[in-house]
């Protein structure tokens, strides 16, 4: 975790292409990590006892997460993060295909930071992207 500012758990390709096109046409240098599945993203952050792996790394400013993901879905990895007292201020932005209201119900039951539904118009989600990191990465104000 040590100098990522955004964590992307996106298993489509072309969005994660999208989102990387986003933040480079806006400026946007900061560090990332991509992973592709559930399963990598709690791997990341804790070890095979459910514990969170931390040391001395500084956790990310956001986390950008697909709800249908392969192996964990990103509820249960919203679940994971937010029930555990060292990743739970991560802020969580679900930015997914999803417009299902039991979806966003439970989204903000867990705790998830921001809900956001992918437009589909590359032009309309390149601005959410550089929105979205905008507000999380500079006007925000985290808890650390």
């Amino acid at each position: 975790m040590d100098n990522i500012d955004i964590v992307i758990v996106e298993d489509n390709y072309h969005d994660v292409e999208m989102v990387l096109d986003a933040l480079n046409e806006s400026g946007i240098k900061s560090g990332f990590l991509i992973f592709r599945d559930g399963a990598e993203a709690v791997q990341h952050f804790f070890d095979p006892e459910g514990r969170v792996i931390s040391g001395n790394l500084r956790p990310p400013k956001l986390i950008l997460l697909d709800l249908k993901l392969p192996k964990i879905n990103g509820m249960e990895v919203l679940k994971l993060l937010k029930s555990d007292d060292k990743t739970k201020y991560i802020p969580v932005v679900v930015f997914t295909s999803s417009n299902e209201a039991r979806d966003r119900k439970e989204s903000y039951k867990l705790g998830v930071n921001s809900y956001l539904v992918k437009p589909l118009d590359a032009d309309q989600f390149a601005e959410h992207i550089t929105q979205i990191i905008n507000y999380w990465l500079n006007l925000n104000i985290n808890v650390d």
